[in-house]
């Protein structure tokens, strides 16, 4: 775990945010109809720090194992670009993105909950598991979050790389 100082340190430099979805971004409930149509909540208040993220030079990026139109349209109101759908081998994906945006490890935050997170949770700088993750996750996380998945626990992890590379004062002038 990094001390207070240390998270601060890191988070200056995060270039990069990948989050997951289900556990994360969602409590990890998934809700069928009588139809098989799939129904997902997600927090309002983790979109609006995303959609924040994405108005600076942070680039977000969703990566998750299963594949969900609601995720797609979510992410497409958000205007979040990097959207990975059904990808297991997630290690893949994230090498590929770095390598897409000419990025390197030690700026890129990764937040996760659960044992499908742990291979881009060991090699990114920033391994962040939220509150209510598997005990796997949190092992290698080096910042846990307050909140669980889906209750906020995103924007969390948004307000801490906001506040760290001084953009937060900006972005809450641009709202007054």
């Amino acid at each position: 775990m990094y001390s207070e100082e240390e998270l601060i340190k890191v988070a200056k430099g995060i270039k990069l945010a990948i989050f997951d979805v289900d556990g994360v971004l969602t409590d990890g409930g998934i809700l069928f109809t009588d139809d098989g149509r799939e129904i997902k909540k997600f927090n309002v208040k983790d979109g609006l720090g995303l959609t924040w993220l994405t108005q600076t030079d942070i680039t977000v990026a969703i990566i998750t194992g299963r594949n969900s139109p609601i995720v797609a349209e979510r992410m497409k109101a958000l205007k979040i670009n990097h959207v990975y759908q059904g990808r297991m081998n997630k290690l893949e994906t994230y090498h590929n993105l770095l390598n897409a945006l000419n990025l390197d490890h030690s700026q890129v935050a990764y937040v996760g909950d659960d044992a499908i997170d742990l291979a881009i949770m060991k090699q990114c700088i920033l391994p962040i598991a939220v509150a209510d993750a598997h005990d796997c996750a949190k092992s290698v996380a080096k910042w846990i979050t307050q909140n669980k998945g889906g209750y906020g626990a995103g924007r969390e992890v948004c307000d801490l790389l906001l506040n760290s590379q001084n953009k937060m004062v900006d972005i809450l002038k641009s709202h007054q």
